[in-house]
């Protein structure tokens, strides 16, 4: 679904659910390397390496450690599944 005026990040772990709001951008640990995500992002499906996901949400920058994952990347939304 796309939604307007930001991106919907969704983080969750086999057993819980992390994080689901509306956030300006996400950076990602990729396998390749770190890598952040916009408004308008190309479709895209990578594994996550151990480091930080840091999104800005109403201007205040946060972060979650991962120690690995996978991330989706479509229409404005974010899944990501993790291992913390």
């Amino acid at each position: 679904m796309k939604h307007r005026g930001g991106i919907f990040l969704s983080i969750s772990s086999p057993v819980s659910q992390i994080s689901r709001r509306m956030v300006g951008s996400v950076s990602l640990p990729g396998k390749a390397g770190s890598f952040t995500v916009l408004e308008g992002h190309a479709p895209l499906i990578t594994s996550l390496e151990e480091g930080d996901i840091v999104y800005t949400e109403g201007g205040t920058r946060k972060s979650v450690h991962v120690k690995s994952g996978f991330a989706e990347v479509a229409d404005d939304n974010v899944t990501v599944c993790v291992e913390i």
